[in-house]
């Protein structure tokens, strides 16, 4: 059946599920009409599909072409941009225009809803909507298909009350409940003005009426939606709605606890503010078992000065108490985020920020690295600071007044790096010897960092033997550890994760067991084989 309006996006993964789109669709009807409803379907795509695949596959939802006089055989492609995708969405738009002239492409999404005049996908586009599209689209769609034609390229989006608004988890599939993330939210907005973020932009935070939402959950539950990521900004900006809809998924939690090894059967993803945890929500957050909770809390910076700068507030001193309390008296893992490159931040100063928050032993830390968001009001530190970014997508800081570029290409291998063997949870005991006794984190890292680019010159493709081979190497050179000890360590780790293949360091420290490896004997009793097990 060919359509005549699709809303398409190119999502970073396939597991990824667009939420923007479905909130288009969902209205299409209350805001556009029941025919325009019937027209429209959603498809997505993935950035790594090839821009002519894509707009084969658009124009064979589409048909044939109409003729140019029925006014009424219009179609319309709208596309969600971001700043992820808007590349390879550039490329399709131009495919598609010059394969079918006469379809409309309109766009939404942050990347389009700034700076638009310096943007070659805007130039190619016939509409494009700024801001909230939830309205704006369905009433563009029908001028465009009943008529009178719009006389404007750029629509400023228009923000209605939430309760005008049709929720949109109907819209996601059965498939979608079974193999992908569903994005959901409880509310819209911020009211914090942190320059980095497009956040700033909002005035305050908008809350969905909770009865409504949370029927909407129950219904996706039923369905056996078991994983959900909260988009909100601010999950624990309000506590007695956190408080309610936490309730609600534990009123939904099977009696018995997961055991380890064994998934949990819901999972739940809530960004917080990380110095706001009263006792009602610790209450709350500590009666869910391993497994369930995980909660994103943006550190971003512990610099008090840099904070000030862009606008942050933030108590450094109750964040690391919430942090200490979570770690140490709840089962939520914690992925926690730092940005390296903030206006005046110095290697020093981030170095002591990356400490403090390690020694509260956060499941994760997440390293990012500035980008300059088109919109946010972090561009007024560019001169003052010496803030030079990449022109192109996604804008991230090159160098500034206090590191340069080989310091941010330096850092940007460290990150790298930590995310291999930190954030992959594949080497919990041997980071601890790594990072070592009585020595900065940051620096006890870095070094390792630095041997391994010196000595792979590898940022990808590095597999997890490689990885205990390097680690084997790095620490039984560096002295202060035994060849023993790092070994024991790379083998329970490396069983642990349930790797298959046979890493040099350990070879004949490994069983086979059911096509699977396990550590056999004690390091200590294979002395003896140390010849078969290479050099330090």
């Amino acid at each position: 059946m060919a359509h005549r309006i699709i809303l398409a996006t190119l999502n970073a993964k396939y597991i990824h599920a667009s939420l923007g789109l479905r909130c288009l669709l969902a209205n299409m009807e209350r805001h556009g009409g029941p025919d325009l409803r019937a027209l429209t379907v959603l498809r997505e795509f993935t950035i790594n599909r090839p821009a002519q695949d894509v707009v084969a596959a658009l124009l064979l939802e589409l048909g044939p072409e109409p003729l140019a006089a029925a006014e009424r055989s219009v179609q319309v492609v709208g596309f969600g941009v971001y700043i992820w995708n808007v590349t390879q969405t550039c490329e399709v738009v131009r495919l598609l225009k010059i394969a079918r002239p006469s379809v409309r492409v309109v766009l939404g999404g942050p990347e389009v809803s700034h700076e638009l005049d310096q943007q070659e996908i805007v130039r190619l586009a016939d509409h494009v909507i700024t801001g909230w599209g939830d309205v704006s689209f369905p009433k563009l769609c029908r001028a465009l298909v009943h008529g009178p034609q719009p006389l404007m390229k750029v629509i400023a989006g228009e923000q209605p009350p939430l309760d005008q608004l049709v929720l949109p988890y109907t819209e996601y599939f059965d498939t979608d409940l079974a193999h992908r993330v569903l994005y959901v939210e409880a509310s819209r907005g911020c009211p914090f003005k942190c320059e980095f973020c497009l956040s700033s932009l909002d005035k305050t935070a908008w809350a969905f009426d909770l009865e409504p939402f949370l029927s909407a959950m129950q219904v996706l539950y039923e369905r056996g939606a078991r994983n959900f990521k909260f988009v909100d900004r601010t999950f624990n900006l309000k506590i007695d709605t956190s408080v309610r809809i936490l309730q609600f998924f534990l009123d939904r939690l099977p009696p018995h606890v997961p055991v380890a090894g064994v998934a949990a059967e819901l999972f739940l993803h809530f960004e917080v503010i990380p110095d706001q945890l009263p006792d009602r929500l610790k209450e709350m957050i500590a009666q869910f078992p391993p497994g369930v909770l995980q909660l994103e809390v943006g550190i971003q910076s512990f610099n008090v000065e840099v904070q000030q700068r862009l606008s942050r507030r933030q108590d450094n001193d109750k964040t690391a108490a919430n942090l200490r309390w979570l770690v140490q008296e709840s089962h939520a893992h914690l992925h926690t985020d730092l940005i390296f490159g903030l206006p005046g931040e110095t290697w020093e100063s981030f170095a002591a920020g990356f400490d403090r928050l390690y020694a509260l032993q956060p499941h994760e830390i997440q390293l990012g690295i500035l980008k300059r968001l088109r919109g946010t009001p972090i561009a007024r530190h560019t001169s003052e600071y010496g803030m030079v970014y990449d022109a192109s997508p996604p804008y991230t800081v090159q160098q500034t007044g206090v590191l340069d570029a080989a310091a941010v290409q330096r850092f940007t291998r460290f990150a790298r790096y930590w995310d291999l063997v930190a954030n992959s949870g594949r080497f919990k005991q041997t980071l601890s010897l790594l990072m070592g006794e009585g020595m900065s984190p940051f620096y006890a890292f870095l070094g390792f960092a630095d041997w391994l680019w010196l000595t792979t010159g590898q940022t990808s493709g590095l597999t997890p033997e490689a990885l205990v081979d390097a680690l084997f190497s790095y620490l039984g050179a560096a002295g202060g550890v035994t060849v023993d000890a790092v070994r024991a360590a790379l083998l329970a780790d490396y069983v642990a994760s349930g790797a298959r293949a046979n890493p040099r360091a350990l070879q004949g420290l490994l069983i086979r067991r059911g096509g699977a490896v396990d550590g056999g004997a004690s390091v200590q009793g294979q002395r003896q084989q140390r010849h078969q097990l290479g050099s330090a």
